[in-house]
């Protein structure tokens, strides 16, 4: 294997005027950069990652913890972060979690240097947050949020779960049920509490059997679909508290010969690319701008590991309703 000091020796320069081309060209003279570069393409010599990492503190690494790919949220921000992250020259190890592997994921980032770390995956009181301010690492959280409101890009969760309660009871919905994912998530907490806000101002009372707080696989969404389908009085309207929610629930109730929205109402929260598809076409509740929380995550968490922002980042985006072809007036 090819060593810089064999290009050193070919170029008939110092090992260390090697290394200062490969870190800091800027500051060599043409003609020898010229000289180096010509060795380096002559011997395929491929510089050390590593070795570079450690001359110049830095990896040009970024490590995502993104949420599980069947939720379409989390393949539209992954794919904003990953080309945004590239574009400014920044590398992307993605990690897959589901709410169990984290301290594992956790872990494994810790023990391989990158320069800032995004993540959806926190929860409210998670002790990993204190982990990572301890880490001395540029860090952003996105979609979730830590009880201690720090370096956050969010929605406005409890807004959106009250437009999109507010959008149901406008249409004359009264019996409602509420799916959702673990009140120990900020995303999920918020959109809960929007609910609750909205039933109360507009004096429906909730009947908490019909509020599901279940993991949002596939498996268990099922099983929530068929408590609900063994209810006497059937709900008119299914209150998704993710779009990946409410287009899993369209599936079993098309699946099962209902019809949406004529039979069931179905309203959900992200407005993700796939919501918009013609064939679905899902009214939802979503951010009011062009971009994602992805992108929006990623471009303060750049700017944190270069420097040019060392404020605490609290960011929560407005939104609004997005009304198509998935709910109608009872």
């Amino acid at each position: 294997m090819v060593s810089s000091k064999d290009v050193a020796k070919y170029a008939g320069v110092s090992q260390t005027t090697v290394s200062r081309v490969l870190n800091t060209p800027h500051l060599v003279k043409q003609p020898t950069l010229n000289k180096v570069i010509a060795a380096i393409e002559d011997l395929n010599y491929i510089p050390d990652g590593n070795a570079r990492s450690l001359v110049q503190k830095k990896t040009d690494t970024i490590a995502l913890i993104s949420g599980p790919l069947y939720n379409p949220f989390f393949v539209d921000t992954t794919t904003s972060i990953v080309n945004y992250a590239n574009e400014n020259g920044y590398r992307i190890n993605v990690h897959f979690s589901n709410d169990k592997n984290l301290s594992e994921l956790y872990n494994t980032i810790f023990e391989n240097k990158v320069d800032g770390i995004i993540l959806s995956s926190i929860l409210l009181e998670d002790p990993a947050f204190h982990k990572l301010e301890k880490s001395g690492i540029p860090f952003i959280t996105y979609n979730r949020k830590h009880q201690s409101n720090k370096n956050f890009v969010e929605i406005d969760n409890e807004q959106a779960g009250f437009l999109a309660a507010e959008h149901l009871i406008a249409l004359n919905h009264k019996n409602i049920c509420w799916i959702g994912g673990p009140l120990e998530i900020s995303t999920f907490k918020g959109r809960y509490d929007g609910f609750l806000k909205a039933l109360e101002r507009h004096g429906v009372g909730p009947d908490m059997k019909h509020v599901f707080i279940t993991d949002t696989g596939k498996e268990e969404l099922h099983q929530t679909f068929k408590e609900i389908e063994e209810f006497a009085e059937k709900p008119t309207a299914i209150f998704a508290a993710t779009d990946a929610i409410a287009i899993q629930m369209m599936d079993f109730y098309i699946s099962a010969g209902y019809r949406v929205p004529q039979d069931i109402s179905i309203i959900g929260i992200d407005n993700v690319e796939i919501s918009r598809h013609a064939s679905i076409s899902l009214t939802t509740v979503g951010i009011s701008s062009a971009a994602d929380l992805g992108q929006l995550a990623i471009e303060k968490l750049i700017e944190k590991i270069q420097g040019k922002n060392k404020s605490c980042i609290q960011i929560t985006k407005a939104v609004r309703l997005f009304e198509r072809k998935t709910t109608i007036k009872k």
